[in-house]
């Protein structure tokens, strides 16, 4: 489960009601909605929240590091809020569906120093892709 809410009361992030419904909405396990999901959930929350104070909002929290904004293939981003959990992303190349993939090690222990090209690495994503059970093909 994700931990976003009390990410943001730590922080002193002020807490509206419309940006407690987005972050109450962001906040779970596997988490990967859609701006227009985001908005129909909150909506069905608090009807008068506005699409304008949705999208303001999720872009602070990808501005603040408490929400990740996927992107995959040209659908539309999704926003995670497991920002502090290191993880990867599971995607199905049929529905778009995403899933977090714990990491079973260190990315960078398998790339050696000699191939960093002189970058100071800070951080490593990873994407699985493939079908869900929902969209591969029956054997």
């Amino acid at each position: 489960m994700s931990d976003l809410l009390e990410r943001l009361r730590g922080r002193g992030w002020r807490m509206t009601a419309q940006r407690r419904v987005v972050a109450e909405v962001l906040d779970g396990e596997h988490v990967h909605l859609t701006a227009d999901e985001v908005l129909a959930r909150a909506t069905a929350r608090l009807p008068e929240i506005s699409r304008a104070t949705v999208y303001n909002t999720l872009g602070e929290l990808v501005s603040l590091g408490e929400v990740l904004e996927v992107a995959t293939d040209g659908r539309a981003k999704r926003y995670d809020p497991n920002a502090h959990r290191p993880h990867h992303h599971l995607i199905c190349s049929g529905c778009g569906t995403i899933r977090d993939v714990r990491p079973t090690g260190d990315p960078l222990a398998d790339l050696p120093a000699s191939e960093h090209f002189g970058f100071t690495v800070s951080g490593v994503e990873v994407t699985y892709r493939g079908l869900c059970p929902t969209c591969a093909p029956t054997p």
